[in-house]
């Protein structure tokens, strides 16, 4: 017989710590822990927060990690005892684990989990919508699963959002004289499309995807400059390369990532992260991409307010600039 929710609880005393060990520290807030959670957070925002830290965690409460992300309605109709048996793990570390993404003990993730998976199931109108792609989908099935892993993908990422740090990046894009946004591959595109909406405001912006040229601006940044690097995984060498480069000349840092606690978050001052997750088909230059545009979204928004009177002269300059460029009626083809 399965335990009641909440019966191990003699097993977890003592008080709440994060990754750091010490209650609250910076660097947990700072990896998008908090150590007193919002108990009205949104839908599967705790299978959001362990996938995010999924990389950092230790091969034993990565196990466990993994099983929340994979099932969390089975984690939260299991006991500690069955949950640790299942991955292989002792109690102990489901306990650690538990207390490293943020909650008291394993009865408390066990209760989100399950309030969660009925808030996710009765927004999906009773049906569990899968992302993953079989063999035997039909093709309305695959519109289905797309449409919503990327809607899911834009909403997770808007729930994490850190709005505070989202202010000091406005604040330091503002500032700036010039910013520098470094990305490859499906990255690059979100970087090309950051410098083409701060250009049509009359920022100074350049975004690079040759590794050469990043290092190259990189190292002619000052402390007047702005340095954003974007990474799903944050685990590109020439993104975090650069980003070490623009650091060492004294410029802002920012990394825009999935992972908080990768490496191109030691080399940031800023972080923003996202809430991509990929599956079938769907590698990082996919869902990843459309949770980046949406922070860097809200990023350009953010400085387009801030500089409102500036802004809108720049955006009138620059559609007048282009609107005899389009097709006339009467050239049309009839």
């Amino acid at each position: 017989m399965r335990k009641p929710i909440g019966s191990e609880r003699s097993l977890e005393q003592g008080p709440e710590r994060g990754i750091t060990g010490e209650p609250g520290s910076p660097r947990d807030q700072a990896a998008g822990q908090a150590p007193e959670r919002d108990r009205d957070s949104t839908p599967l925002s705790t299978v959001v927060r362990v996938r995010s830290l999924l990389p950092s965690l230790p091969p034993a409460e990565r196990r466990v990690a993994q099983r929340v992300i994979d099932d969390p309605e089975g984690v939260a109709n299991s006991t500690i005892t069955e949950l640790a048996q299942t991955c292989g793990t002792s109690e102990t570390t489901v306990i650690r684990f538990c207390r490293a993404i943020g909650f008291h003990g394993y009865p408390e993730l066990r209760l989100t989990l399950a309030t969660e998976a009925g808030r996710a199931q009765s927004a999906a109108g009773g049906r569990v919508i899968g992302s993953d792609i079989s063999p035997d989908d039909s093709l309305e099935q695959i519109v289905e699963k797309v449409t919503f892993a990327d809607a899911r993908a834009v909403e997770e990422t808007a729930s994490q959002l850190d709005i505070k740090m989202l202010e000091q990046v406005v604040d330091a894009v503002v500032a700036a004289d010039r910013v520098d946004v470094y990305g490859v591959g499906a990255s690059a595109f979100v970087a090309a499309d950051f410098q083409q909406k701060l250009h049509r405001i009359g920022r100074i912006c350049s975004a690079w995807a040759d590794a050469h040229i990043m290092l190259t601006s990189a190292a002619v940044l000052g402390p007047t400059s702005v340095a954003i690097g974007i990474s799903h995984t944050g685990s590109t060498v020439e993104t975090i390369d650069a980003l070490e480069v623009a650091k060492s000349r004294g410029a802002k840092t920012v990394a825009l990532t999935n992972f908080p606690k990768s490496p191109i978050a030691e080399m940031a001052d800023l972080i923003l992260t996202t809430a991509a997750r990929e599956t079938t088909f769907r590698s990082g230059a996919t869902a990843s991409r459309l949770a980046q545009l949406t922070v860097v979204d809200c990023l350009f928004v953010g400085v387009a307010q801030r500089t409102y009177g500036p802004t809108r002269k720049a955006l009138e300059a620059t559609f007048e600039a282009v609107r005899g460029r389009t097709v006339r009626p009467d050239r049309r083809r009839r």
